[in-house]
């Protein structure tokens, strides 16, 4: 029986604070590895040791096995637990860590490798019988196959993954996959597999031990996507037949014997989900614990990371030691991931300070759900105010997850500590999260890998601001009313008299902002009866601020009434920065000057870096023509790589770009000049 002492964390953020978390608990000492660009993060701080790994990027510090061992040992660690990508499901790496007599927190190597490659794995689980998807290899496949996956065979969450639809785009989609599986995973390898349009993602929770039982804890559903990346994340998965759910289940049992699996793992599977029957084929095995485990843990009531390590020190699942478990869910739990992206431009992942970072109504932080509490909230973050959003990793901010006797129940109040979430510094998907759990689709159960593609949401648009005009209206006036009054607060004198207030009224006073690239001018005036709009529009200008009130050194509450309602904005102003949050969600404003020096303003046609990164290639050359749309280069950023195209039909006339450059945000690209005659611009006559 080996009883652990210290526990080495060979990952980063909201998974190693995850697993300190309940190391703590079982009075386990706790030891992390960051790189360079993670030393002021939370988990660095919350571990009892840490050892600096010297580097940003991956593949010089936590994808460096031989470094992380090395810090085991010098820390005086006894045992390593992998946390989920990186090195988690590396056989290799494991091989290592036992070698150096540490106790490895996870799977036998030997397992690991016969589900490391996808290849091997689904011909492993079709000898055993199991429904798999098959495609021919590439150098055979026609259009009769399409539309095809491209996946990274030695990793996941999305990355490595592409969609072909045209079979002239299979050579170069098939590059740009292994490209991505290469610096994500340190394996080029792909395959690929028929693409099912609107399957559902399905996946089943096991934990096997060393002494042959192998627990199966109910499935989830994680069919909500992005880029193949799971957005949304629950248990029981809607909809499912109870015999489509007891094939599943002993599906996953007999995969996970046949392989004597020990530790947690999950298996997945895409559901074909039709009105007169629900199809299932094997997709992989994760041998790690899922990003998604907290949804689980909070309808079973079950330590993931807790049995872990009671594997790992040779405990039975079925002996005294463990308490019984009950594998039945009790109720239904949600969890949605919360990114530092821009959903409304491409998925765009964004960096910065996280200056604000606010999840109303949290009952348990990284645990299992308080004592027998029926319903709850549960907040796994990986950063807290204040920490800056870098480059070089995952863009995932926190994961948030809510837990109630129901689905519609837990849903609806997950939807509304979301929407009540105070996430400003950059921008996040928070908005989308609460258009996708308050959709009548998604509350129907309706839900399947084209979710996002087949239902408009608006916060998918890039369309300036959003809203109706007249809550935009009521937006923009609560904005430039707080940073009027935050003026006036700063005044040495007269800071009581009314701003702006004239007995004759003239033109009214213009408030700047920027958003979204867009320049918007609020004009308004002031009386004795407050602030209101200088719009002609009678609906818009029939809104005005009534109340203002300081509740902080860089927050207001403005009260806007339109009709005889009353509508509350909290603004919060950090510098040029305007962030102003409502019932109708969150506008992020910039301070601008109303006249713009042209030496700060780009040349039509410039491309610029939407976020740091890495420029991998350069498709085109100066001087040559492009189409509108066609890919001009190759932006590496946060372990993804991102087609720059061209905004229009033209001639590349600057490409500063150079493969392997660094570039920071808002820099200059390439330019690409419209043609004359495209553009509209005539010569005279030569006649």
């Amino acid at each position: 029986m080996t009883v652990l002492r210290k526990v080495l964390m060979a990952n980063r953020g909201e998974i190693a604070r995850r697993v300190f978390r309940t190391c703590r608990d079982l009075g386990i000492g706790t030891v992390a590895v960051f790189s360079d660009a993670d030393e002021d993060l939370p988990f660095v701080r919350e571990a009892d040791a840490a050892v600096r790994l010297p580097g940003t990027a991956p593949a010089d510090t936590y994808l460096r096995g031989d470094l992380v061992v090395a810090a085991a040992l010098r820390a005086g660690a006894d045992a390593v637990h992998p946390g989920y990508g990186f090195l988690s499901e590396n056989a290799d790496f494991a091989r290592r860590v036992l070698a150096a007599g540490l106790t490895w927190i996870g799977p036998k190597p030997e397992s690991m490798e016969q589900m490391a490659s996808k290849v091997e794995a689904k011909r492993l689980m079709a000898a055993a019988g199991v429904p798999v998807l098959t495609a021919p290899p590439p150098d055979r496949i026609t259009g009769a196959d399409l539309p095809l996956l491209v996946k990274a065979s030695a990793g996941g969450g999305g990355r490595g993954m592409r969609v072909v639809r045209v079979l002239g785009d299979l050579e170069r989609i098939l590059e740009e996959a292994s490209a991505e599986a290469k610096s994500s995973f340190g394996d080029s390898t792909v395959f690929c597999e028929p693409y099912v349009e609107r399957g559902r993602h399905v996946e089943v929770q096991v934990v096997g031990d060393t002494h042959g039982n192998v627990l199966v804890l109910g499935e989830r559903d994680c069919s909500v996507q992005r880029r193949h990346q799971k957005v949304v994340e629950e248990t029981p998965a809607p909809g499912l037949r109870e015999r489509t759910r007891s094939a599943l289940h002993e599906t996953a049992r007999t995969a996970a014997a046949a392989i004597g699996y020990v530790g947690a793992g999950t298996l997945e599977f895409l559901l074909d989900d039709t009105e007169n029957e629900q199809r299932f084929y094997f997709l992989e095995m994760n041998t790690r614990l899922q990003v998604e485990h907290p949804v689980t843990e909070c309808v079973t009531g079950l330590d993931l990371v807790a049995l872990q390590i009671a594997v790992a020190e040779g405990e039975s699942l079925a002996g005294p030691s463990v308490e019984p478990v009950e594998t039945r869910p009790r109720g239904h739990a949600v969890e949605a991931r919360l990114y530092a992206e821009d959903p409304a431009h491409d998925w765009q992942p964004q960096s910065g300070t996280l200056a604000r970072f606010d999840i109303p109504d949290v009952d348990v932080t990284f645990a299992v759900r308080s004592g027998a509490a029926s319903s709850g909230v549960r907040l796994d973050a990986g950063f807290e105010a204040g920490n800056v959003v870098g480059t070089h990793y995952d863009p995932m901010l926190a994961k948030v997850i809510a837990w109630a006797p129901t689905r519609a129940q837990a849903v609806r109040r997950l939807a509304a500590v979301l929407a009540r979430a105070r996430i400003h510094g950059l921008r996040s998907t928070r908005d989308l999260l609460v258009e996708v759990l308050r959709h009548p689709a998604f509350a129907a159960g309706q839900v399947s890998t084209a979710f996002l593609a087949d239902h408009a949401l608006t916060s998918l648009e890039s369309r300036g601001t959003p809203g109706t005009m007249q809550e935009r209206a009521r937006a923009f006036l609560a904005a430039a009313v707080a940073v009027t009054e935050a003026a006036a607060a700063r005044r040495p004198v007269q800071q009581r008299t009314p701003v702006a207030w004239r007995n004759v009224v003239s033109a009214p006073q213009l408030t700047t902002f920027g958003h979204q690239g867009t320049k918007i001018e609020v004009g308004w005036y002031a009386g004795r009866d407050g602030y209101r709009l200088s719009d002609l529009n009678d609906e818009v200008r029939r809104a005005r601020a009534t109340s203002v009130r300081q509740a902080g050194p860089d927050c207001w509450e403005i009260v806007v009434e339109q009709d005889g309602v009353r509508h509350p904005f909290e603004v919060y102003l950090d510098d040029d920065r305007v962030d102003v949050e409502s019932a109708g969600g969150h506008l992020p404003l910039t301070r601008m000057p109303r006249f713009v020096d042209p030496a700060d303003e780009h040349a039509s046609g410039s491309l610029l870096a939407p976020m740091p990164g890495t420029v991998v290639s350069v498709v085109v050359e100066q001087g040559g023509e492009v189409e509108a749309g066609q890919p001009v280069l190759v932006l590496e950023a946060m372990k993804m790589q991102h087609t720059v195209a061209a905004p229009h039909a033209g001639t590349i006339t600057e490409l500063p770009a150079r493969a392997g450059q660094q570039v920071a945000a808002g820099a200059v690209l390439a330019v690409v000049s419209e043609d004359a005659v495209q553009s509209g611009e005539h010569g005279g006559d030569d006649e």
